[in-house]
């Protein structure tokens, strides 16, 4: 394979007014040699065996004066040694066992006469580099076959119409012609069977020392490009049509000698590396799993084979973990890409993709996911064919297979099989060989990792996603008095859990209480911490603690669980029927309210405060009076906040968005998200809560105080029963009378002294709450048929729809609700 390039050489720097340039390039095959430092031969390539005539085995270990004709290292008298006469021809440069002993520290070229035994005198040109650093190298020498040159002239002269004599080696700094960087980036190829940071090293001192050159006249100098001799892709299809030729024609094949030969394998080598290079530049471009097995089939259409069908587990399609255990008859394999190039739809309609089915034991595919390695099959039998084609029913996919050619490879990752692809190729063309094999081998593993590493990404996303929807809570979208509308947005693609969280808690007196926090950082430690502190804050909540004491408990905790743990939150409580915010705030950026009666919005100015896990600062709270129909705006500063803005301009825009009208709570999010995550930038999560505070008019709230005397448990009960009359509730009259009669029996049983408070609110729901001036929740029992007590709040749990039972400032509160009836 030429690995030239052709390019017009200038003159060096400093040529006569009679230099021209020169649209030609040094293109010969060059010898490569590596001395060590004890002067014996560490590498001897091909072309040195066809320049000197000694094999690759003779000359390594050898020591280099007796194998290489560079002038100044033997006698000018002829001297034979084993591997031939060398007699110097001129003295340029400096002797080689100079450079042996360390001395040369300069590159040096030359040129010399030589006689093989039986072969012509012959004129070889020279370069020698000395080599520094920590490996055993210590010189390098180039060499080419000055009468090649010659031969490429049929009259005899060089590029320049002068004789070949006058051609010299020589050394050019890489400034001094164009397209150096090319040419360097090429000269790694003259060392291929050095390892890469041998040759990377080798190179680099070639640059520096100066790039070999031919010189024609005193004046004009042509870069020397190498030439391994391997023909070119067209010249070997040439030789393989004259041979079929011949073979047509019944006269013999060709000849080929045994350095063609050499040369041919070499080429498929490098042709079979360079697919598989084309291919891994291919592959692998998404993390995406379902793209990445497109990429893979469409990687090997056509040029490697005609068909290409991937079959995956079903463990890896569905996103699962990874797959235990070897495959068997009884694993389903998932049919989840098809590439080739026969007539639209033939394959389609016979072997859709996405069939799922198992491979018989018989079959080639199951020997190739049992033993993980490839199977070749150089072509299909009929009766493979008809024992291939029996597993699909109703389908005869005989005409597809039969007489082809098939290489299964499979798709493994740390020692387990994912998948494997079979891959066919059309009868006229040639069958796949052991090279092949190979090839598809490291093709599949390959694509192995590639996909393991897409379907490790899509199990860790799966496995993220529903761990941020398990932390994040289903908050239903009407509570008491208000509507609530919810966003959650993971700040990137590969971080979908984080420390943003938002919440609702229904708190005593038909009130709500709403949460918006922020964790400080990202990943599974701030989600973690994130739980840990929502869960504090319901905990806290239900007790029905004032927003700044709750946030003073929740800094505590904070700083209870580590010094690490740093948060800002915002609470506020909202009571519909006393139409009022009570907020606090801990280092959080402020909400926005939007008032319904001018649609104005503005932002609260609370109290900052410190974030949670601070310690030591305390919190305030303030009290927001507002009207039916306002909306309350939460958010964390990952909506608002953009790397190099100030976030002031966040802020104005959070307030413009916001007081967009909309058609419903939903669609007034979508407004705001639409208006503030389309300026791009944005890395951080974002939680989003917004509520618009109905209110409970004073027409659906009544309230009653109950004396202690249990005579007072029929007149309360009489009391509910007039009040859902004249609400047209009649119909829950009965549940009713008789759940409010047992909440106010408990609270008149354990009340201390003050009078037990009864309160009807007419809202979603129906819901009657009890006060006492008790602190001890009651529990459910179970009651015996000898028990007096112990059935009430059982009752209570079976007919209604929910109740449930909370401390307050003064005791304690019990409640139910109970569904209305529809209209």
């Amino acid at each position: 394979m030429d690995r030239g390039i052709e390019r017009d050489a200038p003159p060096s720097r400093g040529a006569g007014n009679g230099a021209t340039e020169r649209a030609t390039s040094g293109r010969v095959q060059l010898a490569v040699v590596v001395v060590d430092r004890e002067g014996l031969v560490s590498h001897w390539s091909t072309g040195a065996r066809r320049l000197f005539g000694a094999a690759r085995e003779e000359a390594i270990g050898r020591p280099a004066a007796d194998l290489l004709p560079v002038s100044g290292a033997l006698p000018e008298a002829a001297e034979v040694t084993p591997y031939g006469a060398y007699t110097a021809y001129d003295d340029l440069g400096p002797d080689l066992e100079s450079s042996l002993d360390g001395r040369l520290n300069f590159p040096a070229a030359g040129r010399a006469r030589l006689t093989v035994p039986g072969d012509d005198r012959s004129d070889v040109l020279w370069w020698a580099y000395p080599l520094v650093g920590p490996g055993r190298e210590r010189l390098l020498v180039l060499a080419a076959d000055a009468d090649g040159l010659r031969r490429q002239d049929p009259d005899g002269t060089g590029p320049d119409g002068m004789g070949c004599e006058r051609i010299a080696p020589g050394f050019a700094l890489h400034t001094d012609f164009p397209g150096a960087e090319e040419l360097a980036g090429r000269l790694p190829e003259i060392l291929p069977s050095m390892s890469v940071g041998e040759s990377s090293r080798i190179v680099a001192q070639i640059l520096e020392l100066g790039y070999p050159v031919l010189e024609f006249s005193q004046n004009d100098r042509v870069p020397v490009t190498p030439d391994w001799g391997v023909p070119r892709r067209a010249e070997r299809r040439a030789r393989r049509e004259r041979a079929a030729r011949a073979a047509v024609l019944g006269l013999p094949a060709p000849e080929e000698r045994p350095e063609e030969s050499a040369d041919l394998e070499y080429a498929a080598v490098r042709e079979h590396l360079e697919f598989l290079n084309e291919v891994s530049g291919r592959i692998g471009t998404s993390l995406d799993l379902s793209r990445t097995i497109v990429e893979v089939s469409k990687a090997v259409v056509p040029r490697f084979t005609d068909v290409a069908g991937t079959y995956l587990r079903e463990q890896v399609v569905a996103g699962e973990g990874f797959p235990d255990g070897v495959p068997d008859t009884t694993t389903m394999w998932h049919r989840v890409a098809l590439e080739h190039t026969d007539e639209p739809g033939r394959w389609d309609d016979v072997v859709p993709v996405g069939e799922a089915m198992p491979f018989p034991a018989h079959t080639p595919f199951f020997q190739c996911m049992t033993t993980g390695e490839p199977v070749l099959v150089p072509r299909i039998s009929e009766e493979m064919g008809h024992a291939i084609a029996s597993q699909f029913e109703k389908r005869d996919i005989r005409p597809l297979i039969t007489h082809r050619s098939m290489l299964v490879v499979p798709l493994k990752a740390r020692h387990v099989v994912l998948g494997f692809m079979i891959l066919l190729r059309h009868p006229e063309r040639p069958v796949f060989n052991d090279m092949d094999r190979v090839t598809g081998a490291e093709l599949a593993a390959r694509a192995g990792l590639v996909l393991d590493n897409a379907r490790m990404y899509t199990f860790q996303e799966s496995v993220a996603e529903t761990l941020q929807d398990s932390m994040l809570p289903h908050i239903p979208p009407r509570m008491a008095g208000c509507d609530i509308a919810t966003r959650y947005l993971p700040g990137t693609l590969l971080g979908r859990v984080g420390g943003d969280w938002f919440d609702s808690v229904k708190l005593p007196g038909a009130r709500t209480a709403l949460v918006v926090g922020d964790v400080m950082g990202h990943g599974l430690n701030s989600a973690a911490m994130m739980g840990q502190l929502r869960t504090a804050v319901q905990t806290m909540a239900a007790l029905d603690l004032p927003p700044a004491q709750l946030l003073r408990n929740l800094d505590d905790l904070a700083q209870r669980l580590g010094d690490t743990y740093l948060a800002t939150c915002l609470y506020a409580v909202y009571d519909p029927i006393a139409s009022e915010l009570h907020l606090a705030n801990a280092g959080h950026i402020p909400p926005v309210l939007v008032r319904a009666e001018d649609g104005r919005s503005e932002l609260l100015d609370l109290p900052t405060g410190a974030p949670i896990g601070v310690g030591g600062v305390p919190f305030e709270s303030m009290r927001v009076r507002v009207e039916p129909g306002d909306r309350l705006v939460m958010c964390t500063d990952g909506l608002v906040e953009m790397r190099g803005e100030d976030i002031g301009v966040g802020l104005a825009t959070l307030c413009e968005s916001a007081a967009h009208p909309a058609a419903s709570m939903d669609d007034a999010c979508d407004t705001i998200i639409r208006a503030l995550n389309t300026r791009g930038g944005r890395k951080d999560d974002v939680a989003l809560l917004m509520a618009r505070l109905n209110g409970i008019g004073p027409e659906d709230v009544t309230e009653w105080r109950v004396a202690r005397d249990p005579v007072q448990v029929g007149r309360a009960r009489a009391v509910v029963r007039e009040q859902l009359h004249d609400w047209g509730l009649d119909r829950l009259a009965d549940i009713a009378e008789l759940l409010a009669g047992e909440l106010v029996t408990n609270a008149l049983r354990h009340s201390q002294g003050r009078p037990v408070e009864l309160r009807l609110v007419r809202g979603d729901t129906l819901l009657c709450e009890v006060d006492d001036d008790d602190h001890e929740l009651p529990t459910l029992l179970n009651a015996g048929p000898a028990d007096e007590f112990g059935r009430g709040l059982r009752l209570v749990s079976t007919l209604a729809r929910e109740w449930g039972a909370s401390r307050t400032s003064t005791g304690k509160t019990v409640w139910f609700e109970l569904t209305l009836p529809r209209r």
